[in-house]
């Protein structure tokens, strides 16, 4: 399955915890809109990463998408990929897949194919020699959104078990291999997705991230925790069929701290900015608190 829909398919259920508040996150994320047609990043840039997350929300409240728009921002974007890093190829791949867009994909994916690294993995710095567990995510997250295969799944698969660490969590690269949450969730979700099989320990490894707010850390000894690596923890979670219903209503609460009457969300406490990501995030937390 699309690694987009999949998530999707939770964040759909956000409108149930959120009730009228979806009219305030719609207002919020419309607002974010540019004149190109692409959405802002928190400078008030139009970026490929920030549009994919407000369509992801829009999709996830059921609100109508400015499609036009859309497809005058992305066909900007497609006839101009040498400006464009991996981290925004994928994304445009992504983008272009929530409104049925086909045109460049080939020259899209060609992109994308030139980081691959030496280990057969995905590395979003172009220089180096083995991949990383966000890229390999963002990599097959492209491919799966648009329905086709990846080539040399096998080399991923190599890729995220040489980043395996012992205790049942991943690092996100072998230079710093330091065990954290959003890339063993990614890996999670690939292992999951490539039948590979996943340590017993890596459900009680997540839910020792847990913050006495009810939040998730990025690690076990990080100063405090935050949206998105709740939001990807209770993901993972799910996606390994781990039961943490007792601990849902302690993380309902961390997520309403970060709530805004604006219609958006903070990623920490210390965040005195609204972003469309983590809205995004927001929406997803909520879901899997939702089921």
């Amino acid at each position: 399955m699309s690694l987009r829909l999949e998530m999707l398919q939770v964040a759909r259920l956000a409108p149930s915890i959120l009730g009228d508040a979806c009219e305030l996150v719609e207002k919020f994320v419309l607002s974010q809109q540019h004149e190109t047609g692409g959405f802002h990043d928190r400078d008030g840039v139009a970026d490929l990463y920030y549009t994919c997350f407000a369509i992801d929300t829009l999709t996830a409240l059921q609100s109508e998408l400015p499609t036009k728009n859309l497809r005058r921002f992305f066909s900007a974007k497609a006839e101009n990929l040498a400006e464009l890093d991996f981290v925004h190829l994928c994304c445009l791949a992504r983008g272009m897949s929530a409104i049925s867009m086909s045109d460049g994909l080939e020259a899209i994916f060609s992109g994308i194919e030139s980081y691959r690294t030496a280990d057969g993995g995905y590395n979003q710095d172009d220089d180096s020699q083995t991949g990383s567990a966000y890229a390999c995510f963002l990599a097959y997250g492209a491919y799966s959104d648009h329905n086709r295969q990846m080539p040399n799944t096998d080399g991923v698969r190599q890729c995220i078990q040489s980043l395996a660490v012992p205790g049942g969590a991943w690092a996100n690269d072998v230079e710093l291999p330091i065990p954290n949450i959003p890339a063993t969730a990614a890996a999670v979700t690939l292992c999951r997705n490539l039948r590979l099989p996943i340590p017993a320990e890596t459900g009680p490894w997540i839910l020792n991230c847990m913050h006495e707010s009810g939040g998730f850390q990025p690690f076990p000894m990080a100063p405090m925790p935050d949206l998105l690596t709740t939001a990807v923890a209770l993901h993972a979670l799910d996606g390994l069929q781990l039961e943490f219903s007792a601990q849902k209503e302690h993380v309902l609460d961390f997520v309403d701290t970060l709530w805004t009457a604006e219609g958006g969300f903070h990623g920490t406490w210390d965040d005195d900015d609204l972003d469309l990501e983590y809205t995004y995030y927001g929406l997803l937390a909520l879901g899997h608190l939702a089921l």
